[in-house]
C-alpha cells in the first residue's frame, strides 16, 4: 500500500465545513462537522488516487503549498 501526503483546504461557513485538494483538480466534498468533512475528504481523496492509478495517470506531488490571507480595499 502506497501513502501519499495530499494538501486539504478546509473552509467553515454557515452551512457548515467545505473541503478541497489544491494538487487534486476536482476533490472536494462538504460536511457538517470539521470531523465528518475530514472523513468525507480523505474518502474523497482515495477515490480520486485510485481512479488515478486504474487510468495510469501521474499522482501530482507537491513540495508545499502555502496558504495565507490578504487584506483588499476595494
Amino acid at each position: 500500500m502506497q501513502r501519499y501526503r495530499i494538501s486539504v483546504v478546509i473552509e467553515k461557513d454557515a452551512d457548515g465545513y467545505f473541503a478541497f485538494c489544491p494538487e487534486l483538480q476536482g476533490c472536494y466534498t462538504q460536511g457538517d462537522s470539521y470531523e465528518e468533512v475530514l472523513e468525507n475528504i480523505r474518502d474523497a481523496i482515495r477515490i480520486h488516487i485510485e481512479d488515478r492509478r486504474e487510468d495510469r495517470e501521474d499522482i501530482p506531488h507537491t513540495e508545499a503549498i502555502s496558504l495565507t490571507s490578504l487584506e483588499v480595499a476595494v
